[in-house]
């Protein structure tokens, strides 16, 4: 029994060990290309490294809120996914990394950085001592600063009491809120500077909710077939899995939706551009893709138990959803470089190469963790 085990163990290590070195190879080969992209077509680069940038990024910042939100509220859900979630906050050193060429980036990035558009522009004025390139250097310092502080308190106390990890999770889920709003307010929202809304934060909190619960999902499906999870994995988990992702589906678009009607409602000159740039010119077939794929069809498939509780199915959703907060975040960064739709090949390109580093590093935490480090239960 004890030979089998072993022999369970050094082989997940060495499936793990596959993927680790496959995502790292792609992860070189993504730089590369990044490299040749930025010399070529640097204002095409940059903006498509930021949208990948904050696809990953925000799988790392949805785990880490959805541990707080494991510890404050319990259930067996979290134990099944909470070392794959702790796993995925240990890779924010290297998203603080890769965040060098969005910094590098920024005169290519954002209007407010260019001196002529900020002196044509009264709005631009009024915002510059907020957006200028030394204030948002150091906001994105603090940021990181306040992840990492987070996730030193939420790992090295993972083995600790509820009552104290409780303690840390209250206050920080508050925290954490916060600064993803201002983030996605500097990173996104300020690549149409004129522009601006109240719930665009929230919009991202949820995006990032929904796209570490299908990171949890595929992970535990992949190996759900493996001690201990062959144990402890059975139908019902993975049901409770699929009733957050249809929860996270629905209050997605319910957010997104109450931004666009609000805006519609309102028709104000400072507003109404943002749409009206998403909705022309070949856009409103992303935008349409959007509600079709990132709300209509997972919430119908994720309202039926038994693709719930059939977790290669419910890998298949995940999967699907992923790939649509990619688009989403294609959709938001995109129109603000170029009027009309296009695709540029590193559209394609940087998101699987930053996929690679994150998800070798990702893999290589994985691995210095037990998979199941609590007893679970019905």
């Amino acid at each position: 029994m004890i030979d089998d085990v072993f022999v369970e163990e050094r082989t997940w290590n060495l499936d793990l060990g596959r993927v680790q070195l496959g995502g790292l190879v792609i992860g070189v080969l993504g730089v590369v290309a990044g490299v040749i992209g930025w010399m070529s077509a640097p204002s095409e680069f940059f903006h498509s490294y930021l949208m990948a940038y904050l696809l990953w990024l925000g799988i790392a910042l949805g785990s880490l809120s959805l541990l707080m939100i494991h510890h404050m509220t319990g259930g067996y859900w979290g134990w099944a996914t909470r070392h794959i979630f702790e796993s995925s906050t240990r890779t924010l050193p290297l998203l603080a990394l890769l965040l060098i060429p969005i910094l590098i980036g920024i005169p290519h990035l954002y209007l407010w950085a260019n001196a002529e558009e900020v002196h044509k522009s009264v709005i631009l004025r009024a915002k510059a001592p907020y957006l200028n390139t030394t204030w948002f250097i150091i906001r994105m310092v603090i940021y990181f600063v306040i992840w990492f502080a987070l996730t030193f308190l939420l790992n090295r106390h993972a083995e600790g009491a509820p009552v104290r990890l409780r303690r840390i999770s209250g206050p920080g889920l508050v925290i954490q809120a916060f600064v993803i709003t201002f983030a996605v307010v500097d990173l996104i929202m300020s690549l149409e500077p004129e522009w601006f809304s109240t719930i665009f934060g929230l919009i991202f909190c949820v995006g990032q909710l929904l796209s570490a619960m299908g990171l949890a999902v595929i992970t535990l499906t992949l190996f759900s077939d493996r001690r201990p999870f062959d144990a402890v994995l059975i139908p019902s988990r993975f049901q409770d899995l699929g009733n957050l992702m249809l929860a996270f589906v629905m209050l997605w678009a319910y957010t997104s939706f109450s931004q666009y009607l609000i805006i519609w409602a309102e028709n104000l000159p400072d507003e109404i551009p943002f749409y009206t740039h998403r909705l022309d010119r070949g856009w409103q077939w992303i935008a349409a893709m959007l509600v079709l794929f990132h709300f209509a069809v997972p919430f119908l498939l994720l309202l039926m138990r038994f693709v719930k509780k059939r977790a290669q199915i419910l890998m298949g959703v995940s999967i699907g959803l992923i790939f649509m907060r990619l688009l989403d975040l294609f959709w938001l960064v995109e129109p603000a470089r170029t009027a009309a739709f296009r695709i540029s090949w590193l559209d394609v390109v940087m998101p699987i190469g930053v996929g690679g580093l994150w998800l070798s590093a990702f893999i290589w935490n994985l691995r210095r963790v037990p998979p199941a480090p609590a007893p679970f239960g019905g």
